[in-house]
Protein backbone atom coordinates (compact mmCIF):
# COMPACT_ATOMS: atom_id res chain seq x y z
CA UNK A 1 0.00 0.00 0.00
CA UNK A 2 1.26 3.55 -0.85
CA UNK A 3 0.77 6.42 1.59
CA UNK A 4 -2.41 8.53 1.70
CA UNK A 5 -1.88 12.19 1.23
CA UNK A 6 -4.27 12.04 -1.92
CA UNK A 7 -5.95 15.18 -1.07
CA UNK A 8 -3.27 17.75 -2.42
CA UNK A 9 -1.98 14.84 -5.12
CA UNK A 10 -5.22 16.48 -7.26
CA UNK A 11 -4.79 19.93 -8.92
CA UNK A 12 -4.81 22.12 -11.50
CA UNK A 13 -8.94 22.57 -11.79
CA UNK A 14 -10.05 24.31 -14.84
CA UNK A 15 -14.04 24.60 -14.52
CA UNK A 16 -16.28 25.23 -18.01
CA UNK A 17 -19.89 24.30 -19.06
CA UNK A 18 -21.47 22.84 -21.33
CA UNK A 19 -24.74 23.28 -23.17
CA UNK A 20 -27.64 21.80 -25.49
CA UNK A 21 -26.40 22.08 -29.15
CA UNK A 22 -30.15 23.52 -29.65
CA UNK A 23 -32.03 25.83 -27.74
CA UNK A 24 -34.69 24.30 -25.22
CA UNK A 25 -36.82 27.22 -24.93
CA UNK A 26 -37.97 29.58 -22.36
CA UNK A 27 -41.03 28.09 -21.30
CA UNK A 28 -39.63 24.51 -20.51
CA UNK A 29 -40.24 23.36 -16.89
CA UNK A 30 -39.53 20.21 -15.59
CA UNK A 31 -41.98 19.48 -12.47
CA UNK A 32 -40.42 17.66 -9.52
CA UNK A 33 -42.47 14.94 -7.89
CA UNK A 34 -42.72 14.52 -4.05
CA UNK A 35 -40.46 11.15 -4.14
CA UNK A 36 -37.57 13.83 -6.03
CA UNK A 37 -38.09 16.48 -3.42
CA UNK A 38 -37.77 13.70 -0.62
CA UNK A 39 -33.78 13.56 -2.37
CA UNK A 40 -33.47 16.96 -2.46
CA UNK A 41 -30.51 17.13 0.39
CA UNK A 42 -28.81 13.51 -1.38
CA UNK A 43 -26.34 14.11 -4.55
CA UNK A 44 -25.15 11.01 -6.16
CA UNK A 45 -21.01 10.44 -6.82
CA UNK A 46 -20.00 8.22 -9.24
CA UNK A 47 -16.32 7.50 -10.33
CA UNK A 48 -15.24 5.46 -13.49
CA UNK A 49 -11.27 4.71 -13.76
CA UNK A 50 -10.37 4.30 -17.24
CA UNK A 51 -6.57 3.10 -18.47
CA UNK A 52 -4.34 4.89 -20.80
CA UNK A 53 -4.83 2.69 -23.68
CA UNK A 54 -8.83 4.01 -23.41
CA UNK A 55 -7.94 7.37 -23.16
CA UNK A 56 -4.41 7.91 -25.08
CA UNK A 57 -4.53 11.02 -28.16
CA UNK A 58 -8.05 12.25 -26.69
CA UNK A 59 -8.08 15.67 -26.29
CA UNK A 60 -10.77 17.58 -23.99
CA UNK A 61 -12.23 19.13 -26.87
CA UNK A 62 -12.66 15.00 -28.18
CA UNK A 63 -14.45 14.50 -24.73
CA UNK A 64 -16.63 17.63 -24.89
CA UNK A 65 -17.82 18.02 -28.10
CA UNK A 66 -20.18 15.10 -27.96
CA UNK A 67 -21.82 16.73 -24.88
CA UNK A 68 -23.61 19.25 -26.82
CA UNK A 69 -26.17 16.80 -28.78
CA UNK A 70 -25.88 14.29 -25.17
CA UNK A 71 -27.35 17.50 -23.37
CA UNK A 72 -30.38 17.78 -26.09
CA UNK A 73 -31.69 14.48 -24.95
CA UNK A 74 -31.05 15.28 -21.13
CA UNK A 75 -31.70 19.00 -21.42
CA UNK A 76 -33.07 19.08 -18.09
CA UNK A 77 -29.84 18.57 -16.71
CA UNK A 78 -28.71 21.77 -18.04
CA UNK A 79 -31.18 23.74 -16.20
CA UNK A 80 -31.40 25.02 -12.88
CA UNK A 81 -33.96 25.17 -9.85
CA UNK A 82 -37.18 27.61 -9.76
CA UNK A 83 -39.46 27.94 -7.19
CA UNK A 84 -43.50 28.54 -8.52
CA UNK A 85 -45.31 30.64 -6.76
CA UNK A 86 -46.48 28.72 -4.10
CA UNK A 87 -42.59 28.08 -2.96
CA UNK A 88 -42.91 24.58 -4.50
CA UNK A 89 -39.44 23.86 -6.31
CA UNK A 90 -39.08 23.29 -10.08
CA UNK A 91 -36.57 22.57 -12.87
CA UNK A 92 -36.50 25.46 -15.40
CA UNK A 93 -35.08 24.05 -18.59
CA UNK A 94 -32.98 27.51 -19.28
CA UNK A 95 -29.96 25.64 -20.86
CA UNK A 96 -27.83 27.14 -18.27
CA UNK A 97 -25.25 23.95 -18.45
CA UNK A 98 -23.48 20.98 -16.97
CA UNK A 99 -20.57 22.16 -15.34
CA UNK A 100 -17.05 20.41 -16.94
CA UNK A 101 -14.25 20.20 -14.39
CA UNK A 102 -10.69 19.43 -15.60
CA UNK A 103 -7.98 18.35 -13.17
CA UNK A 104 -5.10 16.66 -12.85
CA UNK A 105 -3.38 14.14 -10.18
CA UNK A 106 0.00 13.68 -9.42
CA UNK A 107 -0.34 9.72 -8.84
CA UNK A 108 -0.86 6.59 -10.97
CA UNK A 109 -4.15 5.53 -11.49
CA UNK A 110 -2.32 2.32 -9.55
CA UNK A 111 -1.17 4.18 -6.83
CA UNK A 112 -4.65 6.27 -5.90
CA UNK A 113 -7.00 2.83 -6.29
CA UNK A 114 -4.12 0.92 -3.93
CA UNK A 115 -5.20 3.83 -0.86
CA UNK A 116 -6.31 2.58 2.23
CA UNK A 117 -8.32 6.02 2.75
CA UNK A 118 -11.16 5.26 0.66
CA UNK A 119 -12.63 8.81 1.11
CA UNK A 120 -9.77 10.19 -0.80
CA UNK A 121 -12.32 9.48 -3.73
CA UNK A 122 -14.18 12.32 -3.42
CA UNK A 123 -11.46 14.32 -4.60
CA UNK A 124 -12.17 13.13 -8.25
CA UNK A 125 -16.00 14.14 -8.08
CA UNK A 126 -16.77 17.79 -7.57
CA UNK A 127 -17.89 19.19 -4.35
CA UNK A 128 -21.46 19.55 -5.61
CA UNK A 129 -24.26 21.20 -3.41
CA UNK A 130 -26.93 23.33 -4.53
CA UNK A 131 -27.70 26.58 -3.71
CA UNK A 132 -27.68 29.10 -1.67
CA UNK A 133 -28.02 30.30 -4.93
CA UNK A 134 -30.28 28.12 -6.34
CA UNK A 135 -31.25 29.62 -9.66
CA UNK A 136 -27.18 30.10 -10.45
CA UNK A 137 -26.31 25.85 -9.39
CA UNK A 138 -25.63 23.48 -11.67
CA UNK A 139 -27.60 20.08 -11.06
CA UNK A 140 -24.64 18.39 -13.02
CA UNK A 141 -20.72 18.44 -12.58
CA UNK A 142 -18.49 15.74 -14.67
CA UNK A 143 -14.87 16.10 -13.24
CA UNK A 144 -12.05 14.56 -15.59
CA UNK A 145 -8.87 14.17 -13.78
CA UNK A 146 -5.75 12.67 -16.06
CA UNK A 147 -3.08 10.72 -13.83
CA UNK A 148 0.22 10.95 -14.04
CA UNK A 149 0.59 7.59 -15.73
CA UNK A 150 -2.01 8.46 -18.94
CA UNK A 151 -4.86 7.15 -17.20
CA UNK A 152 -8.36 8.98 -16.58
CA UNK A 153 -11.03 8.90 -14.06
CA UNK A 154 -14.35 10.57 -14.76
CA UNK A 155 -16.07 11.65 -11.78
CA UNK A 156 -20.29 12.53 -11.56
CA UNK A 157 -21.83 14.82 -9.25
CA UNK A 158 -25.50 14.05 -9.36
CA UNK A 159 -28.16 16.41 -7.48
CA UNK A 160 -30.81 13.41 -6.31
CA UNK A 161 -33.69 15.56 -6.89
CA UNK A 162 -33.61 15.43 -10.29
CA UNK A 163 -33.36 11.27 -10.31
CA UNK A 164 -31.71 8.01 -9.20
CA UNK A 165 -29.38 5.97 -9.63
CA UNK A 166 -30.23 4.43 -13.24
CA UNK A 167 -31.08 7.59 -14.56
CA UNK A 168 -27.79 8.85 -13.41
CA UNK A 169 -25.62 5.89 -14.72
CA UNK A 170 -27.65 6.04 -18.37
CA UNK A 171 -27.02 9.75 -18.26
CA UNK A 172 -22.93 9.04 -17.97
CA UNK A 173 -23.50 5.97 -20.39
CA UNK A 174 -25.10 7.71 -23.35
CA UNK A 175 -21.97 10.28 -23.08
CA UNK A 176 -20.20 7.48 -23.83
CA UNK A 177 -22.81 6.05 -26.40
CA UNK A 178 -22.90 9.90 -28.19
CA UNK A 179 -19.16 9.59 -28.09
CA UNK A 180 -18.66 6.50 -29.96
CA UNK A 181 -20.97 8.21 -33.00
CA UNK A 182 -24.76 6.05 -31.94
CA UNK A 183 -27.16 8.50 -32.63
CA UNK A 184 -29.23 9.02 -29.26
CA UNK A 185 -33.14 8.72 -28.62
CA UNK A 186 -34.71 11.87 -29.88
CA UNK A 187 -36.52 12.79 -26.79
CA UNK A 188 -36.82 11.82 -23.62
CA UNK A 189 -40.32 12.48 -21.28
CA UNK A 190 -40.52 15.54 -18.97
CA UNK A 191 -43.05 16.59 -16.32
CA UNK A 192 -44.36 19.80 -17.28
CA UNK A 193 -46.11 20.26 -14.00
CA UNK A 194 -45.53 19.30 -10.59
CA UNK A 195 -47.09 16.07 -10.37
CA UNK A 196 -49.16 15.71 -7.50
CA UNK A 197 -50.25 11.88 -6.20
CA UNK A 198 -54.12 11.83 -5.01
CA UNK A 199 -54.76 10.29 -1.84
CA UNK A 200 -58.39 8.34 -1.04
CA UNK A 201 -57.54 8.54 2.55
CA UNK A 202 -55.45 10.01 4.88
CA UNK A 203 -52.67 7.85 5.85
CA UNK A 204 -52.60 7.90 9.71
CA UNK A 205 -48.93 6.36 10.01
CA UNK A 206 -45.78 8.60 8.90
CA UNK A 207 -42.93 7.30 6.85
CA UNK A 208 -40.45 5.21 9.12
CA UNK A 209 -37.72 5.77 6.55
CA UNK A 210 -38.12 9.80 6.45
CA UNK A 211 -37.13 12.36 8.44
CA UNK A 212 -37.30 16.05 8.64
CA UNK A 213 -34.52 18.41 8.79
CA UNK A 214 -34.31 22.28 9.95
CA UNK A 215 -35.38 24.12 7.27
CA UNK A 216 -32.43 24.75 4.92
CA UNK A 217 -34.11 27.59 2.65
CA UNK A 218 -31.91 27.70 -0.67
CA UNK A 219 -28.73 25.86 0.69
CA UNK A 220 -29.78 22.72 0.22
CA UNK A 221 -26.96 21.11 2.49
CA UNK A 222 -27.72 18.95 5.77
CA UNK A 223 -27.19 20.77 8.29
CA UNK A 224 -24.23 18.56 10.29
CA UNK A 225 -23.83 20.66 13.25
CA UNK A 226 -23.63 18.28 16.54
CA UNK A 227 -23.57 15.33 13.77
CA UNK A 228 -20.92 12.86 13.44
CA UNK A 229 -18.75 13.01 10.99
CA UNK A 230 -19.00 10.61 8.04
CA UNK A 231 -16.91 8.27 6.48
CA UNK A 232 -17.03 6.17 3.45
CA UNK A 233 -15.41 3.06 2.74
CA UNK A 234 -15.39 -0.06 -0.60
CA UNK A 235 -16.08 -3.60 0.26
CA UNK A 236 -14.92 -5.90 -2.32
CA UNK A 237 -16.49 -9.78 -2.35
CA UNK A 238 -15.00 -11.92 -4.90
CA UNK A 239 -17.70 -14.28 -6.16
CA UNK A 240 -15.82 -17.45 -4.67
CA UNK A 241 -16.77 -15.33 -1.40
CA UNK A 242 -20.26 -14.58 -1.99
CA UNK A 243 -20.62 -18.09 -3.33
CA UNK A 244 -19.39 -19.66 -0.51
CA UNK A 245 -21.63 -17.22 1.53
CA UNK A 246 -24.76 -18.32 0.11
CA UNK A 247 -24.14 -22.13 0.07
CA UNK A 248 -23.14 -21.62 3.56
CA UNK A 249 -25.97 -19.26 4.81
CA UNK A 250 -29.32 -19.97 2.53
CA UNK A 251 -32.17 -20.73 4.46
CA UNK A 252 -34.08 -24.61 4.44
CA UNK A 253 -36.50 -23.28 1.51
CA UNK A 254 -34.93 -20.24 -0.08
CA UNK A 255 -32.00 -19.46 -1.14
CA UNK A 256 -30.48 -16.43 -0.37
CA UNK A 257 -29.90 -13.65 -3.07
CA UNK A 258 -26.69 -11.35 -2.78
CA UNK A 259 -28.21 -7.97 -1.92
CA UNK A 260 -30.31 -9.42 0.85
CA UNK A 261 -27.23 -11.98 2.45
CA UNK A 262 -24.31 -8.88 2.27
CA UNK A 263 -27.28 -6.28 3.78
CA UNK A 264 -28.04 -8.73 6.48
CA UNK A 265 -24.02 -8.93 7.01
CA UNK A 266 -23.60 -5.83 7.33
CA UNK A 267 -26.52 -5.07 9.97
CA UNK A 268 -25.46 -8.21 12.12
CA UNK A 269 -21.50 -6.64 12.04
CA UNK A 270 -23.29 -3.00 12.99
CA UNK A 271 -25.12 -4.58 15.80
CA UNK A 272 -22.76 -5.99 17.49
CA UNK A 273 -20.50 -2.92 17.53
CA UNK A 274 -23.40 -0.71 18.24
CA UNK A 275 -24.89 -3.24 20.75
CA UNK A 276 -28.36 -2.39 22.64
CA UNK A 277 -28.28 1.12 20.74
CA UNK A 278 -28.24 -1.08 17.18
CA UNK A 279 -31.63 -0.64 14.91
CA UNK A 280 -34.58 -2.86 14.75
CA UNK A 281 -35.97 -1.58 12.30
CA UNK A 282 -34.02 -0.47 8.78
CA UNK A 283 -34.84 1.16 5.09
CA UNK A 284 -34.59 -0.77 2.17
CA UNK A 285 -33.89 0.61 -1.31
CA UNK A 286 -34.59 -1.03 -4.58
CA UNK A 287 -35.14 0.40 -7.93
CA UNK A 288 -38.22 -0.73 -9.87
CA UNK A 289 -38.32 -0.89 -13.43
CA UNK A 290 -42.40 -0.85 -13.23
CA UNK A 291 -41.59 2.79 -11.60
CA UNK A 292 -40.55 4.26 -14.40
CA UNK A 293 -42.35 4.80 -17.70
CA UNK A 294 -40.34 3.82 -21.53
CA UNK A 295 -39.90 7.89 -21.50
CA UNK A 296 -38.92 8.84 -17.88
CA UNK A 297 -35.73 8.27 -18.18
CA UNK A 298 -34.75 11.21 -15.41
CA UNK A 299 -36.94 10.41 -11.73
CA UNK A 300 -36.75 8.62 -8.52
CA UNK A 301 -38.59 5.56 -9.19
CA UNK A 302 -36.82 3.55 -6.04
CA UNK A 303 -39.31 1.15 -4.00
CA UNK A 304 -38.53 2.39 -0.94
CA UNK A 305 -39.87 -0.06 2.30
CA UNK A 306 -38.91 -0.25 5.95
CA UNK A 307 -37.98 -4.06 7.68
CA UNK A 308 -38.45 -4.54 11.34
CA UNK A 309 -36.63 -7.22 12.79
CA UNK A 310 -38.67 -9.52 15.60
CA UNK A 311 -35.27 -10.74 17.17
CA UNK A 312 -32.31 -10.03 18.56
CA UNK A 313 -30.33 -8.91 15.95
CA UNK A 314 -26.57 -9.21 16.58
CA UNK A 315 -27.28 -12.49 17.60
CA UNK A 316 -29.21 -13.87 14.75
CA UNK A 317 -28.45 -15.93 12.01
CA UNK A 318 -27.67 -13.93 8.76
CA UNK A 319 -29.85 -16.21 6.64
CA UNK A 320 -32.83 -15.24 9.14
CA UNK A 321 -31.90 -11.61 8.66
CA UNK A 322 -31.47 -11.94 4.99
CA UNK A 323 -34.84 -13.70 4.73
CA UNK A 324 -36.55 -10.41 6.54
CA UNK A 325 -35.31 -8.55 4.23
CA UNK A 326 -36.36 -10.42 1.33
CA UNK A 327 -40.12 -11.26 2.43
CA UNK A 328 -40.86 -8.82 5.51
CA UNK A 329 -40.91 -5.22 3.58
CA UNK A 330 -43.53 -3.14 3.91
CA UNK A 331 -43.86 -0.38 1.51
CA UNK A 332 -43.69 3.38 2.18
CA UNK A 333 -43.88 4.80 -0.87
CA UNK A 334 -47.30 6.32 -0.49
CA UNK A 335 -46.60 7.65 2.76
CA UNK A 336 -43.05 9.29 2.12
CA UNK A 337 -45.18 11.09 -0.66
CA UNK A 338 -47.91 12.46 1.28
CA UNK A 339 -45.56 13.38 4.01
CA UNK A 340 -43.87 15.67 1.29
CA UNK A 341 -46.82 16.47 -0.20
CA UNK A 342 -48.58 18.26 3.06
CA UNK A 343 -46.95 21.50 2.42
CA UNK A 344 -46.40 21.42 -1.33
CA UNK A 345 -42.68 19.98 -0.90
CA UNK A 346 -41.09 23.51 1.44
CA UNK A 347 -40.55 21.02 4.16
CA UNK A 348 -36.83 19.33 4.08
CA UNK A 349 -35.91 16.06 4.68
CA UNK A 350 -33.31 13.19 4.56
CA UNK A 351 -34.15 9.96 3.62
CA UNK A 352 -30.86 7.90 3.39
CA UNK A 353 -29.56 7.37 7.18
CA UNK A 354 -32.73 8.71 8.59
CA UNK A 355 -32.64 5.13 9.64
CA UNK A 356 -29.97 2.66 9.07
CA UNK A 357 -30.29 2.10 5.23
CA UNK A 358 -29.18 -0.61 2.59
CA UNK A 359 -29.55 0.60 -0.91
CA UNK A 360 -29.80 -1.98 -3.98
CA UNK A 361 -28.08 -0.60 -6.81
CA UNK A 362 -27.32 -4.39 -8.39
CA UNK A 363 -29.13 -4.10 -11.80
CA UNK A 364 -26.89 -0.79 -12.56
CA UNK A 365 -25.26 -0.82 -15.71
CA UNK A 366 -22.44 0.48 -13.64
CA UNK A 367 -19.84 -0.06 -16.92
CA UNK A 368 -21.69 0.33 -19.42
CA UNK A 369 -19.92 3.90 -19.34
CA UNK A 370 -17.12 3.16 -22.66
CA UNK A 371 -14.83 5.19 -24.03
CA UNK A 372 -12.96 3.77 -27.53
CA UNK A 373 -14.93 0.91 -26.96
CA UNK A 374 -13.07 0.29 -23.21
CA UNK A 375 -14.56 -0.46 -19.91
CA UNK A 376 -13.95 1.18 -17.02
CA UNK A 377 -11.16 -1.18 -15.01
CA UNK A 378 -13.22 -0.08 -11.81
CA UNK A 379 -16.30 1.97 -11.26
CA UNK A 380 -18.34 2.58 -8.16
CA UNK A 381 -20.94 4.99 -6.87
CA UNK A 382 -21.00 7.11 -2.96
CA UNK A 383 -24.08 9.43 -1.41
CA UNK A 384 -23.61 12.63 -0.52
CA UNK A 385 -25.74 13.96 2.60
CA UNK A 386 -26.25 10.40 4.47
CA UNK A 387 -27.40 10.51 7.49
CA UNK A 388 -26.77 9.49 11.07
CA UNK A 389 -27.29 6.08 10.84
CA UNK A 390 -25.75 5.88 7.89
CA UNK A 391 -26.22 3.79 4.69
CA UNK A 392 -24.56 0.50 2.66
CA UNK A 393 -25.01 0.19 -1.30
CA UNK A 394 -24.45 -2.76 -3.07
CA UNK A 395 -23.38 -2.42 -6.73
CA UNK A 396 -21.48 -4.94 -8.95
CA UNK A 397 -17.91 -5.27 -8.29
CA UNK A 398 -16.43 -5.79 -12.15
CA UNK A 399 -18.04 -6.24 -14.96
CA UNK A 400 -19.66 -9.65 -15.71
CA UNK A 401 -16.93 -10.98 -12.81
CA UNK A 402 -20.34 -12.08 -10.71
CA UNK A 403 -18.46 -9.73 -7.11
CA UNK A 404 -20.10 -7.32 -5.19
CA UNK A 405 -18.85 -3.96 -4.01
CA UNK A 406 -20.50 -2.70 -1.35
CA UNK A 407 -20.34 1.13 0.07
CA UNK A 408 -20.47 1.93 3.79
CA UNK A 409 -21.12 5.52 4.56
CA UNK A 410 -21.55 5.44 8.31
CA UNK A 411 -19.55 7.58 11.42
CA UNK A 412 -16.24 7.50 10.89
CA UNK A 413 -15.55 5.75 14.48
CA UNK A 414 -17.83 3.14 13.39
CA UNK A 415 -15.80 2.01 10.35
CA UNK A 416 -12.98 1.16 11.76
CA UNK A 417 -14.65 -0.84 14.13
CA UNK A 418 -16.68 -2.81 10.93
CA UNK A 419 -13.45 -3.10 9.08
CA UNK A 420 -11.73 -5.14 11.87
CA UNK A 421 -15.22 -7.39 12.54
CA UNK A 422 -15.64 -7.52 8.73
CA UNK A 423 -12.51 -9.03 7.80
CA UNK A 424 -12.40 -11.22 10.77
CA UNK A 425 -15.76 -12.80 10.97
CA UNK A 426 -16.50 -13.15 7.05
CA UNK A 427 -13.20 -12.70 5.32
CA UNK A 428 -14.75 -9.72 3.68
CA UNK A 429 -11.93 -6.37 2.66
Amino acid sequence: MVSDGGEGSVYGFRLSSVVPATVTGEDKVDGLSNMDLAMKLHYLKGVYFFRREAVEGLTISDLKKPMFEWLKLYYPTAGRIRRSESGRPMIKCNDGGVRIVEAQCEKSVDEWMAMEDHDLHNCLTYDQVLGPDLAFSPLVFIQLTWFKCGAMSVGLSWAHVQGDVVSASDFINMWGSVMAGHAPPRSLGTNPTSPKPQFHQKLSQKPFSLKMTHPVGDHWLLPRSNHPRMGTRYFHVTLDQLERLLSAHSGPHAQSQPFQLLSAIMWKTLAKIQGESAPKIVTVCRNSSGERGDDEILKNAMVVSRVEADIGVAEADVSDLARLIAEKTVCENGMIEETVGGDDGKSDFILYGANLTFINFEEVKLFGLEIKGHKPVWASYSIGGVGDEGAFLVLPAQDGDGGRTVTAILPENQLAWLRRELKDEWGIA
